[in-house]
């Protein structure tokens, strides 16, 4: 059988019985980071020895596994933290143990996905996982803008190198005004959580250098209804299309006819974008 086991997302003590029970009778435990994994095991004297497996070798080692598998020895899947495959490696392993015909036994536990949705204050019936955003702004920037006009509850990952930028993007787009939720550092020493609206987001932030360190979970509000003379996500897409080919004034002429939005907040949001207004004519 292959077991894929949650593991604590911090507080080792957060690690179930049945966890516990499982990672002690496995034949070897497929762990993210051997290292890091090795803390747990070390902390409740489990002595399962452990295999690499990881983004760069993944393939080749879940076709290794899948043999063991098939000889009869049972496997536990671990994540550095959390719940297996949310972000993190072990698709392959799954798949390959499937085309077996292994039995595939889910442990449930620690997530900090569930974990700070429970505590934003947001909408958690229906929900959007992102993961993490793309490194790069000008991706992460069109990303954000598809994704502005969704009305359930946004949940991200984000790297200490990356979160001011990440949440000035954020305030930009969504709007200062949209209510979201930082979750630092959970279930450790220096957890913290924190919810208002975006600009104040950033300004808790940048309040304290500490503030900028651990690993992030970002809970946004979802968007609220779009008036009808209000630009939606769709009107904005659209004239992001329109001003790869035309200047801001015609951009929004065009994108005026078609929609039967007002042609000046066309124009308006056109040049938020960056637009080159470009010769008249």
């Amino acid at each position: 059988m292959l077991y894929v086991v949650a593991t604590p997302i911090g507080n080792l003590e957060d690690l179930g019985r049945r966890g516990l029970k499982v990672l002690e009778a496995v034949a070897v435990i497929a762990a993210e980071d051997t290292r890091h994994t090795g803390r747990l095991l070390r902390h409740y004297a489990i002595g399962t020895p452990t295999v690499s497996l990881h983004q760069h070798n993944e393939k080749k080692v879940s076709a290794r596994l899948a043999e063991r598998l098939q000889s009869g020895e049972s496997i536990a899947l671990v994540s550095d933290a959390g719940t297996p495959l949310l972000s993190d490696p072990g698709m392959h392993l799954v798949r390959a143990a499937r085309s077996l015909g292994a039995r595939i036994v889910p442990i449930p536990g620690p997530s900090a996905i569930t974990s700070a949705l429970s505590v934003s204050g947001f909408p958690a019936g229906r929900f959007v996982f992102e993961g993490f955003l793309p490194a790069k702004s000008a991706a992460r920037v069109r990303r954000l803008r598809e994704m502005a006009g969704d009305p359930r509850t946004l949940v991200f990952f984000e790297a200490p190198h990356r979160i001011l930028e990440t949440v000035t993007d954020m305030a930009e787009i969504f709007g200062a005004d949209r209510r979201a939720g930082i979750a630092r550092e959970l279930s450790k020493v220096f957890e913290e959580i924190y919810e208002a609206r975006l600009s104040e987001v950033l300004a808790w932030l940048e309040s304290r250098p500490e503030r900028i360190q651990g690993e992030f979970v970002i809970t946004v509000e979802g968007a609220g209804p779009v008036a009808a003379d209000e630009l939606g996500p769709e009107d904005v897409r659209l004239l992001s299309v329109l001003l790869e080919h035309l200047p801001a004034s015609k951009a929004s002429a065009v994108a005026a006819r078609l929609t039967g939005k007002n042609k000046r907040e066309l124009y308006a949001q056109a040049l938020k974008l960056g637009a080159q207004t470009g010769p008249e004519s």
